[in-house]
């Protein structure tokens, strides 16, 4: 097996998923890739991680080259690349620049990928329109930007029950028993600009008074199985170190939960998500779903 080192500058990716890179179920073979981008990288950091996902024997360590706009941070640049030999990726829009990477990976012979090219010179030939060369034009402070900045504030806002005097204001409200990612998928729905509440159901009490006084606006009901519940929840105390069983981990009481929530949303008519083998990603896209299409009730996963 091959397993470079890391340099200064490089973040190995299953060291970000935890011990579970060390351990005998992510063994296989180590590679470097290089991202050059001459804007903050995010793009192309989520193109290449989407790629390296699809080669599950291989596990790549990341070195990340962020706002590269002169001859000197690319020459630096060059310099970790010949150290450790892999695939360069790059985002470099300035002609001068990107001659200069791509001349010196061929001297280096090594693969050199502009991830954007095949995108962008379809999109141009479609619209018949010149291509913009500004650098991180995909950032700039236009009322998109904004508007998710409100979403995130607003999210932060109305996490947890939190804020329930304006749910009215919320494009969705997102409602589940502990534990089944209503903070995180309503930061997620943030970030695409969608003004997302969600509030909590407790065990034994009634329906939070905030949802009564919504009018006409989209409420989720998220759902999980009672083993996920109780696994995630059993981690929740390991974390915090509290150990001892209650109703917070017994499998009764959580199955109670679950049945209970299941029949609120069916009574009230929300659409329910099974999040059980959902990434956050994925119930985001599924609510995203739900909200452009106005369908009074959404699929249920099986």
């Amino acid at each position: 097996m091959i397993k470079p080192s890391p340099t200064e500058d490089s973040q190995a990716w299953p060291n970000n998923l935890g011990s579970r890179a060390a351990s005998a179920e992510r063994v296989g073979i180590y590679f470097h890739i290089h991202l050059v981008s001459d804007s903050t990288g995010e793009t192309l950091n989520a193109m290449a991680r989407a790629v390296c996902a699809r080669f599950t024997d291989f596990l790549p360590i990341e070195h990340i080259y962020a706002l590269v706009w002169s001859a000197r941070q690319l020459r630096r640049a060059l310099e970790e690349i010949s150290a450790a030999p892999g695939v360069v990726m790059h985002t470099i829009i300035d002609t001068a620049l990107r001659a200069a990477l791509e001349e010196g990976c061929r001297r280096l012979e090594m693969p050199c990928i502009s991830v954007l090219d095949p995108v962008v010179a379809t999109m141009a030939h479609y619209l018949g329109a010149r291509i913009s060369t500004r650098v991180g034009a995909q950032h700039a402070l236009d009322n998109d930007y904004f508007n998710r900045m409100e979403a995130l504030n607003y999210a932060i806002a109305h996490d947890d029950g939190a804020g329930g005097q304006d749910l009215n204001q919320a494009d969705v409200i997102l409602v589940g028993v502990s534990r089944t990612s209503k903070t995180l998928t309503s930061i997620y729905l943030a970030h695409r600009g969608v003004r997302a509440a969600n509030v909590p159901l407790i065990p034994g009490q009634d329906i939070p008074h905030a949802l009564t006084t919504v009018l006409h606006k989209p409420i989720v009901g998220l759902l999980a199985s009672p083993d996920r519940l109780l696994q995630i929840r059993r981690n929740r105390l390991l974390a915090l170190k509290q150990d001892g069983e209650n109703d917070y981990t017994d499998p009764d009481a959580v199955r109670a939960e679950i049945i209970q929530a299941r029949r609120l949303f069916e009574r009230h008519g929300w659409p329910i998500i099974d999040v059980t083998r959902r990434s956050v990603e994925e119930t985001a896209a599924q609510i995203m779903n739900y909200l452009s299409s106005g369908r009074s009730r959404a699929e249920t996963p099986q």
